[in-house]
Parts: C-alpha cells; sequence; structure tokens
C-alpha cells in the first residue's frame, strides 16, 4: 500500500476505537493504565535494546549531545513514564463531568457535559517518553491517539507503542487507541494533517520550525505553542531578596526550556541598586546579559541588545534586560513582544499586582512567583499534553481537562416549541 493509503488506514481504526472509548467507565481506563506502566518497567530490556538502534543512528547523524541525552531511555528513564502513568490514575476523570445546570422558564434544565474530543494526532520530536505520557492523557481522557514521534527515535517510539496496545488489549480497552505512525517520511505527516474527518485536534510539540510547518499544512484546528518569551518585571515595590531569587530562578535553573525567562525589565527608581546585584549572581551562573541604554549605564561591559534580543527565545544562558520609567512601559513591553507563554511581576503592591494579572494577556501570569511554575505538574493538573500560546480552545498548560469538550445536556418533561 502506499503511504497515503497507510495513514488513511491508521486514522479510520484510531475514528473506530475512539467510538468506544468515549463510554469507556473510569475503572477500565485505569486497569489499562495501570497495565501500561507495569508493562513498561517489565520490558525495560527490549525497550533499551529499541533504544540503541536510535543511539547508534543518532551519533552516526551527529546529534548533539543534548539532543542525545533526550534520546536517552534509562532504566531511570522508563521508570520515570511508568510513574507518569500512575499518576494520571489518581487524577479525576473529567469525562462525564456535569459542569453546570440551570432551569429554563419552560420547565427544561440544561446543562453541559464534558465528552472527548474524539482522535488526537501528537506529532514531536526527539524524546521518546513523550510517546507514554501523551498514550496516559489522552486513554484517561477518552481520546483515540495518533502519534508521530521524529524519525531519530522511531525504533524506541514502535517499541514503547506496541507494549501499551498488548497492556490496553488485556484490561480490555481497544488497542487501535493507542497508535505509533511507522513510517518515517514527512509525506505521512502531510497526509496525516489532511484527515480532518478522522482527527479532531492536532498537537505539534517540538521547534518553532516543526510547529509553522504543521499549522502551515493543517486541515486540522491545531495547538500552537510557538516559543516562550518569558518575562519577569521587578516593579520598584518589590521585595529585593525575593526578586532575587525569583530571577535568578527563572533564568538558570532549567534555561532550555520554554518557560524560563528570556527578558528582565527593572523599574528605573530601583535598577541602580537591584541591576548589579542580580549582575553578580548571573555572572557566578554563567550567564550572558544584553542590556538597553539604561541598563549598560549601570553594568558597564555588558552587550547591546538589539531589536531582536528583545523577541528572542534564547533556550540559554543568556538574558535581555531593560530599564523601564513605569508600570506602564512594562506593560507596553510586554504586549509588544511576549508569546502569550508566561510573565512574572515582582511587588509588594497589591494594586499593581492585580493590574498585572489583569492587563497582561499571556496564558499564565504570575505574581512574586518564578516563571518556571508555568508547567502542568507543578500547577497541580497532574501532567500535561503540551502548552497553547492559542487562545482556542485551550490556553496556557492543557491537562485532562483540556483534553475534553463539552455538549449541552437538556432534561425536559415534554416540551414542544411554540
Amino acid at each position: 500500500m502506499s503511504i497515503k493509503d497507510d495513514v488513511l488506514k491508521i486514522a479510520v481504526s484510531a475514528k473506530e476505537a475512539s467510538l468506544s472509548l468515549a463510554t469507556l467507565g473510569s475503572e477500565v481506563k485505569n486497569k489499562a493504565l495501570l497495565n501500561m506502566a507495569d508493562a513498561l518497567e517489565k520490558n525495560a530490556a527490549r525497550l533499551k535494546q529499541a533504544n540503541k538502534k536510535d543511539i547508534d543512528g543518532a551519533i552516526k547523524k551527529g546529534l548533539t549531545k543534548a539532543m542525545l541525552d533526550r534520546l536517552t531511555l534509562t532504566d531511570k528513564v522508563i521508570s520515570g513514564m511508568a510513574e507518569g502513568l500512575r499518576q494520571v490514575v489518581a487524577l479525576p476523570d473529567p469525562v462525564g463531568e456535569v459542569t453546570g445546570m440551570w432551569k429554563r422558564p419552560n420547565g427544561m434544565t440544561v446543562g453541559k457535559m464534558r465528552i472527548p474530543l474524539g482522535v488526537i494526532g501528537i506529532i514531536y520530536e526527539s524524546r521518546p517518553n513523550v510517546t507514554a505520557d501523551a498514550a496516559g492523557l489522552c486513554l484517561k481522557s477518552g481520546n483515540a491517539v495518533i502519534l508521530r514521534g521524529g524519525s531519530e527515535a522511531i525504533h524506541s517510539n514502535v517499541a514503547i507503542a506496541e507494549v501499551l496496545n498488548s497492556a490496553c488489549a488485556k484490561a480490555g480497552v481497544n488497542e487501535k487507541a493507542v497508535q505509533v505512525m511507522p513510517m518515517i517520511d514527512k509525506e505521512a505527516i502531510l497526509e496525516l494533517l489532511k484527515l480532518e474527518d478522522y482527527i479532531d485536534l492536532i498537537i505539534p510539540r517540538g521547534g518553532e520550525g516543526l510547529i509553522r510547518f504543521v499549522s502551515e499544512n493543517s486541515r486540522i484546528p491545531v495547538i500552537k505553542h510557538y516559543k516562550g518569551v518569558c518575562h519577569v518585571f521587578v516593579d520598584e515595590f518589590a521585595d529585593m531578596d525575593m526578586a532575587k531569587n525569583i530571577c535568578f530562578n527563572s533564568k538558570v535553573q532549567r534555561p532550555g526550556v520554554c518557560n524560563a525567562m528570556e527578558t528582565l525589565l527593572v523599574h528605573k527608581n530601583i535598577a541602580k541598586k537591584f541591576l548589579p546585584m542580580m549582575h553578580e549572581e548571573y555572572e557566578k551562573a554563567g550567564v550572558e546579559l544584553r542590556g538597553c541604554p539604561k541598563t549598560k549605564a549601570i553594568l558597564k561591559g555588558i552587550k547591546d541588545a538589539t531589536e531582536e534580543d528583545w523577541s528572542a527565545e534564547y533556550l540559554d544562558l543568556i538574558l535581555a534586560v531593560k530599564v523601564v520609567g513605569s508600570f506602564d512601559e512594562a506593560i507596553s513591553h510586554i504586549t509588544k513582544y511576549a508569546s502569550l507563554h508566561t510573565e512574572s511581576i515582582v511587588t509588594n503592591d497589591y494594586a499593581n499586582a492585580q493590574r498585572f494579572l489583569k492587563e497582561v494577556n499571556s496564558s499564565t501570569v504570575v505574581v512574586n512567583a518564578s516563571t518556571r511554575f508555568s508547567d502542568g505538574f507543578q500547577l497541580g493538573l497532574g501532567a500535561e499534553i503540551g502548552i497553547s500560546t492559542s487562545k482556542l480552545h485551550a490556553f496556557g498548560p492543557m491537562g485532562l481537562v483540556e483534553l475534553t469538550t463539552q455538549k449541552f445536556i437538556i432534561y425536559g418533561n415534554g416540551q414542544v416549541r411554540e
């Protein structure tokens, strides 16, 4: 069969599986998830053997050390995948939840009930652990999932899917509920993105290039997360020690992730005191600063910040710094350059904190805490399928609830419309 036929076959079977998944009880889904967790650990040797093929291929291709690290399946990583599935078991099942009921003048009772989206396609790079994480979240929320990982992880992803499929079947769940596309051709992605009759949502996870490619070629709604240009604004009413800790953690704790701070904004009234103190901490950690003219007047010898720096996602120990003349200027800068991911303010002024929460339009807005908390697990979602920086249908970290939609339900006792 052609690639087109192969992809269609996967999509059709996923659609069929989604119909039975939508009505499965929580007990059955949880049993399947526990089976999946146990099976991953029992098959660790098999998974690592498949992973070795990917590692060997990646080394030949000259992939970076960081890429190899993300690709590698160790016993610890496999145990983490299993533990992630067990954590999903502990989460409330959103399917069937009635989120509101109200009475109409004609006596009818109207409400809304959560239902699965249907079939979700996830296109991702490098990390094979995403295969298990995504499978678990989609299964618990009653969705079938089609997974298309990067070619560099194909052997690992196929092996993980085979283990998960078998575990699902033992619990009475359709094994087509979780499928990995085994073809690595780019044509397969293009064919998948045409199948709007079978797939309800596409979630790309990876670099900006991948997400733009998917968005530009998909006939199916896409959850977009182009990049994370996150800001911390140190207000003139900030506690200095608190601000220092938050700014250090936001940049340094893990600089290569999307919720790391990329731009630091400091109010002019405290800049001369705060910036030298902060610069000393950043120097110890190897952070390169790029500053506006006012910042450079305080911190001699740092690099100039160009226009490109204000919208840059460095994913590295590089930080753009700007001294702002007012609260309004800080808001204006964020509005112009933010990617709608995460912004934080450090302040002891209640009115400014409330204004920041109200006026900043990003998916996660924080008062007196690090941007690094913009994460599904940290926010109490248990896990996340990704972070949406587009406002339809979800905004911010996406957990189980965001993998559902709502339908109207109506209770009547014979009403007819006049």
